[in-house]
């Protein structure tokens, strides 16, 4: 089975923050917030063994972060990435009522 690096770009980062900040913040759950947080960074990691395993989408929204654009929900969000050689790039992760054409 082949393993991936991950690799989160600057807008899944900023993603994941504002996320985090909101549910902190907004809504006042700051437990909530950690557990939320917590749990999504380890759907991510699962992607350094399954990442390839994940249909390619061809929805047009989803199609501007490259050809080869995979997605991975979690809950109500989706982790959009790609794959390059031996590295998972994750590009964003957006609450999955964003995206057009769902």
């Amino acid at each position: 089975m082949k393993t991936y690096k991950i690799e989160i770009s600057e807008s899944a980062l900023s993603d994941i923050n504002d996320l985090a900040f909101v549910i902190h913040d907004l809504y006042k759950a700051p437990i909530t917030a950690k557990k939320y947080v917590k749990g999504l960074y380890k759907e991510i990691k699962k992607l350094e063994s399954i990442g390839e395993t994940l249909p390619l989408q061809t929805r047009k929204s989803l199609t501007q972060y490259g050809q080869n654009v995979r997605r991975l929900n979690y809950k109500k969000m989706a982790i959009i990435y790609t794959i390059h050689q031996d590295v998972i790039l994750l590009h964003r992760v957006i609450p999955s009522n964003t995206i057009a054409g769902l």
